[in-house]
């Protein structure tokens, strides 16, 4: 073994000096205490008010339709995982074993000493809706008989399932066919035209273009079992929004872009001399006209029950109201729909709408942030209501100028309202109105002058409850509110519901991946 170099030994560490060793070196700054393990835990408060639930989803719950006669029949979409590659899934499942049970919920506790009482029932899928190569982000059962199923994914496919219910209503399930013209699907609206134009759907998309399909499955067309109806491409930037008119005749739709178009898909205004110049549309609104510019785009629509008017939602909390051209009976080409009779208290509001397609009536800006969702009361109510980003929902007197009828600034804590909804039928006639939001929870309001008791209306609603300590807003429209959802900024916030023809039963599509069913 050779000797080290000198350069080596020149390298070794210098030792600290004894006086410095015993240097003691003061914090100026102050010590940071660390966290102590002896600290209360934090209290976390879980509530489930469901009867039901179905947990089949890897992710996030995008879609979620009803059979129009089956309503026990629901339909849900999303993906498979959280990969930007997942494939989308989907399935059909029936709440049917909820029917009858007691209206208890999950978090419902005989003897409070004791452990909680699981009431809740796990429902198991029908059938798979697959074949997407990206996420299921929208879903539809085709009117009037629900002879249909139809999905539509961010992978641009619009693919469609016969539907057949046999003598004990039954269901089952068979591909019919599909078909891919779009980048992106981000919407389906099935046509309420239910004679002249069954099974017919449209569409928009992320490329802003929009398509009406009629669904004739491979029985009557073996090679075009989807049918293209007509196809628009106006928008320029993608169409986040559309609504059918309820005779089934116009076509409203919005995009990002800012802009407005009513078409005229069956050709019943063009033929009556009320389409505009173009020929396609009965209103062509985008932003060049500053009186109907919002800034950030638009992202929601409704259309009137009596088709006197469309109401249009977007950034900034800008609600526009345009009026609608009047076609008269029998509007949708063999419909025989009959527009219903002005009231006596109906005032220049409604009555202006069939004036003159294209008309700015009213601009509404009661909230802070952007409308997400807009929902028109059933007849004979006069009602509007509008959900924001801000978490608040507004409510308009379509009957009386527009006007503000209610505020509900807390409806789900400053968390974004995704979806609000009239209930269409019961005791009620038209005063209950639905929604949802990032808060994880579902609300129900009586929009009535003076209704309910304030905190102990909302505490005796069947199936709500408000946990101890829970900062729900204590406004006296509020009846019912249903929890179960993770919500709070958790990545469980409720995307959408359906809730049947009376209300009673809301079936909810969770950011968490999971479907919760209330008994309302």
């Amino acid at each position: 073994m050779s000797a080290p170099h000198q350069d080596d030994l020149d390298d070794t560490p210098e030792l600290l000096d004894a006086d410095d060793a015993l240097e003691e070196i003061v914090d100026t700054e102050g010590d940071v205490a660390m966290d102590s393990d002896d600290d209360e835990p934090e209290e976390i408060n879980l509530q489930n008010d469901s009867v039901a639930y179905f947990d089949a989803h890897k992710d996030s719950v995008f879609a979620i339709a009803q059979h129009p006669t089956q309503p026990s029949l629901i339909a849900t979409g999303g993906s498979e995982g959280e990969g930007d590659d997942t494939p989308g899934r989907g399935y059909v499942f029936d709440t049917s074993p909820v029917v009858g049970r007691p209206l208890l919920p999950a978090s419902y506790n005989a003897d409070p000493s004791g452990p909680t009482e699981a009431r809740s029932i796990e429902l198991k899928p029908l059938f798979t809706i697959d074949g997407h190569t990206d996420s299921i982000n929208t879903l539809a059962f085709t009117l009037p008989r629900g002879e249909f199923l139809v999905s539509g994914g961010l992978d641009g496919r619009l693919r469609a399932y016969r539907v057949a219910l046999d003598a004990r209503n039954t269901p089952s399930f068979a591909f019919a066919g599909e078909s891919q013209e779009v980048p992106e699907v981000n919407w389906l609206a099935p046509c309420p035209a239910t004679t002249a134009h069954p099974n017919v759907v449209a569409l928009g998309a992320s490329d802003g273009s929009v398509w009406v399909y009629d669904i004739v499955g491979p029985e009557t067309d073996p090679a075009s079992p989807l049918q293209i109806v007509q196809s628009y491409f106006l928008h320029t930037g993608p169409c986040t929004a559309g609504a059918w008119s309820p005779d089934g005749a116009l076509l409203a739709t919005v995009s990002e872009d800012g802009s407005l178009y009513v078409w005229d898909v069956w050709g019943i205004a063009a033929a009556r001399g009320l389409a505009n110049d173009n020929g396609q549309t009965v209103v062509s609104l985008t932003t060049q006209d500053q009186r109907f510019a919002v800034d950030g785009g638009l992202y929601s629509v409704a259309v009137d029950p009596r088709s006197a008017f469309v109401a249009v939602g977007g950034g900034g909390g800008a609600i526009k109201i345009v009026g609608l051209p009047r076609l008269g009976e029998g509007a949708a080409a063999g419909d025989h729909a009959t527009p219903s009779r002005p009231s006596k208290a109906k005032a220049k509001g409604s009555d202006a709408g069939g004036a003159q397609g294209g008309q700015i009536l009213a601009d509404l800006q009661t909230q802070s942030d952007g409308i997400e969702t807009l929902s028109f009361a059933p007849p004979p109510r006069t009602l509007l209501a509008a959900g924001s980003v801000d978490g608040s929902v507004a409510v308009y007197d379509t009957a009386r100028r527009f006007a503000a009828r209610r505020h509900l600034r807390a409806a789900h804590d400053e968390f974004s309202v995704v979806k609000v909804e009239f209930v269409p039928g019961g005791t009620a006639d038209g005063w209950l109105l639905t929604s949802c939001g990032m808060d994880g929870v579902v609300r129900r309001w009586d929009l009535r002058a003076g209704a309910g008791a304030g905190a102990a209306a909302a505490e005796g609603a069947s199936g709500g409850s408000r946990p101890g300590g829970a900062s729900a807003p204590a406004d006296p429209s509020l009846v019912g509110e249903w929890r179960g959802h993770r919500g709070d900024g958790e990545g469980g916030g409720v995307l959408g519901f359906v809730q049947g023809a009376t209300g009673e039963r809301i079936v909810t599509a969770g950011d968490d991946g999971v479907v919760l069913v209330f008994e309302a």
